[in-house]
């Protein structure tokens, strides 16, 4: 459900760049498919530390709602850090390192499975942030110690997936080795629902968000502010092959560099067209999260299950680091620039989403009627 719930979004945003905002005879061109399937991404995954945060901040905390669509959002954004492998081969081919990535992914899933919150050690938000550097730190390390050997494809560990891992992982001290995983969740919320723990993530989490937004090319500023050419940090983030990025490398021209794929090659198109692109681009991206709404029968009255469906729609962290590795690989043009509007539109939006999402489940039964 949770591969359907990224899936859609991701298929109908794919086949609007490319039928709707690139010429026709790009419509069977390989690259331009390999571009927009790769930048298409950033519709797919559910921002869920911030559905997480808004639904509990709604008093929805405990609802079969909350529930499932944790479960859907987590495990979309897994499902996209796994899908960015396949999609990076396509940009840069295949290469052992990315298949060593892959094994890597398999171990860390296998681990998480295996361990499942069987490892005690503290969650609060200073031990997290510590966590957080040493995962950092050795992806980096890693990321470092692959250019040796070649710089053109280095080894680099999305953060996202240790993550998750040693979330899986983690059982909080105050829980005992014998309970079972809904005293396990319980504790786990009964620490991140403390006062301290919210300001540390709010604070986190609006970081993160920021630092996202100075990674975007600029849209205000220049006669080509569609085409602009990616950021250092965003090349360093995303370590892309260096036949795409950096021709030069490889005895190329420097000026091709950031200019020679088929999205940067584009005209750039008037705030109207801009305008009218982003609203059906974010219609469609979120059209793509209803296919929950039609499952789960059994399980909950169809106002709730739509209600989860309106809940997938905000987009934020993972989204953006998928536009982040977009624009490290030369893709840009007005294909990005509707892509980051929408994720920034859909973001702004989630209060909105949230509160349709409380008058439709308002005062209805979460049981399916009859």
């Amino acid at each position: 459900m949770a591969f359907t719930a990224a899936s859609f979004p991701w298929v109908f945003v794919t086949g609007y760049f490319v039928f709707a905002m690139l010429p026709p005879e790009f419509w069977a061109d390989l690259d331009a498919w390999k571009e927009t399937l790769l930048a298409g991404r950033f519709a797919a995954p559910t921002s869920a530390g911030v559905l997480f945060s808004m639904l509990a901040a709604a008093g929805l905390g405990t609802t079969w709602l909350f529930r499932k669509a944790r479960i859907l959002a987590i495990f979309d954004d897994l499902d996209t850090v796994l899908l960015m492998i396949p999609l990076k081969m396509l940009m840069v081919g295949i290469a052992w390192q990315l298949g060593l990535i892959v094994v890597v992914m398999v171990v860390m899933l296998a681990a998480a499975y295996r361990w499942l919150h069987l490892r005690t050690m503290p969650v609060t938000w200073g031990w997290v942030l510590a966590y957080a550097a040493v995962i950092v730190g050795a992806s980096e390390l890693l990321h470092v110690w692959s250019t040796v050997f070649d710089a053109s494809v280095p080894i680099h560990i999305e953060v996202l997936l240790p993550a998750f891992v040693l979330g899986c992982i983690a059982r909080p001290p105050a829980v005992a080795a014998d309970a079972d995983a809904t005293s396990v969740e319980h504790a786990f919320h009964a620490v991140v629902e403390q006062r301290g723990e919210r300001r540390a993530a709010a604070i986190v989490s609006a970081a993160f968000m920021v630092l996202v937004g100075l990674s975007m090319p600029p849209i205000f500023e220049g006669p080509d502010a569609q085409h602009p050419a990616p950021p250092p940090e965003a090349l360093h983030a995303a370590a892309p092959g260096s036949v795409v990025d950096d021709p030069a490398l490889h005895g190329g021209e420097p000026d091709a560099i950031y200019t020679t794929t088929v999205t940067a090659s584009q005209p750039s198109i008037g705030w109207d067209a801009i305008i009218w692109h982003l609203l059906v681009l974010t219609l469609l991206s979120n059209l793509g999260k209803m296919f929950p709404a039609f499952c789960y029968r059994r399980e909950a009255h169809w106002r709730h299950r739509l209600a989860v469906s309106i809940g997938m729609w905000p987009r934020g962290e993972v989204g953006a680091g998928v536009l982040v590795l977009s624009l490290s690989y030369g893709i840009g043009g007005p294909i990005v620039t509707v892509a980051m509007l929408s994720l920034a539109l859909n973001l702004a939006l989630t209060g909105v989403f949230i509160l349709i999402v409380r008058k439709l489940i308002d005062g209805v039964p979460e049981a399916p009627t009859a």
